[in-house]
C-alpha cells in the first residue's frame, strides 16, 4: 500500500483537530505537517487530543510544504486565507483538499487555473457529510416536481460566512434540475430587512447561527396543497471524517477540479 502524506492547514481549530485525529486513525494515511495561526510549535496531536505524533504545530505553510513535502493538504481555515491556502500548496506541487467554505464562482475559475497551471488536481467540498451530500441530491431531483424551495441552515455561533456553502451549492443544483421557472410575484411587505433571507434567483436562503449547533440544513419545498422537507444534520464534527478521507484518497487520483463531494459517489 502507498502511503499519503498529509497536510492539515488549520490544525488547531475544531475541524482541524477532528480531521488530525481521523488522519492519524486512518490505514494508508501519514500525518506529516500540522499548520495553524496559533500554532505554537508543539505537538499536533496532543492539541487534538492524541498522544505525540512527532508532527509540530506550526504558522508558516509555505515552510512547511517544502520541508515535509506532503502529498495532500487538506485545508479547513478561513475564508480570507483559504485562497492564498490553495495557491501555496499548487506551487509547491501539492493537491489541496478543501473543506473551508466562502469560495465563490470567480474563487473556483481562479482555483481551475492555478491547477492547470500546476498540473494537479483539487478537491473542494461546500459539505463532506456523506447524508448532507445525498441532502443536495434528494433536493435536486425533487425540485423538477416541487420547483418553489426555500433553504434554511443551521450552524454554530463562530461560523463567518453565511450564507453556508453547503445552502450555495443546494441552490446551484436545484436551479440546474428544475430549468427555467417563473414564481407568480407578489408586491411583499418587509418589515424588517432582511427578514425574508438572500436571494439566489428566486430561491430564498436564510442562516441562524447559535451556539449548540453544528451545521444542519433544510430544504423546504411547496406544492398545490402540500409540503416537503429533505433535512441533514450534523450533530458532530465526525460526520465529515469519512468524506474527507474519501477525498484525500480519490484526489491522488483525480484530474483538475472536482467541486463537491458527490462527484465522487457511486450513485449509479
Amino acid at each position: 500500500m502507498v502511503t499519503i502524506k498529509v497536510a492539515v492547514a488549520g490544525a488547531a481549530g475544531n475541524m482541524g483537530r477532528e480531521v488530525v485525529r481521523a488522519v492519524c486513525a486512518e490505514p494508508g494515511l501519514e500525518l506529516t505537517a500540522a499548520v495553524d495561526l496559533h500554532g505554537d510549535g508543539g505537538d499536533a496531536g496532543l492539541t487534538a487530543g492524541l498522544g505525540p505524533v512527532g508532527v509540530p504545530l506550526e504558522t508558516d505553510l509555505a515552510a512547511a510544504l517544502q520541508r515535509t513535502q506532503p502529498n495532500v493538504m487538506i485545508d479547513f481555515t478561513s475564508p480570507h486565507s483559504v485562497l492564498h491556502n490553495i495557491e501555496t500548496a499548487f506551487s509547491l506541487g501539492v493537491r489541496p483538499v478543501v473543506g473551508t467554505t466562502g469560495i465563490t464562482g470567480p474563487d473556483l475559475e481562479k482555483i481551475r487555473g492555478w491547477s492547470e497551471l500546476a498540473g494537479l488536481p483539487a478537491v473542494i467540498a461546500p459539505n463532506f457529510a456523506i447524508g448532507a451530500v445525498l441532502m443536495m441530491l434528494f433536493a435536486a431531483r425533487a425540485a423538477r416536481y416541487l420547483p418553489e424551495a426555500e433553504i434554511i441552515e443551521l450552524h454554530h455561533e463562530k461560523k463567518v460566512d453565511s450564507p453556508s456553502g453547503t445552502a450555495i451549492k443546494t441552490a446551484e443544483m436545484i436551479l440546474q434540475t428544475r430549468g427555467n421557472f417563473c414564481r407568480r410575484t407578489v408586491e411583499e411587505l418587509e418589515k424588517i430587512k432582511g427578514a425574508r433571507g438572500g436571494e439566489m434567483e428566486g430561491i430564498r436562503l436564510h442562516s441562524v447561527r447559535l451556539p449548540g449547533l453544528v451545521a444542519h440544513q433544510e430544504v423546504i419545498f411547496g406544492g398545490l396543497g402540500q409540503s416537503l422537507t429533505i433535512r441533514h444534520d450534523s450533530f458532530s464534527r465526525t460526520s465529515f471524517m469519512p468524506g474527507i478521507i474519501m477525498a484525500v484518497k480519490a484526489v491522488m487520483g483525480q484530474s483538475g477540479v472536482v467541486y463537491g463531494l458527490e462527484n465522487l459517489l457511486d450513485l449509479s
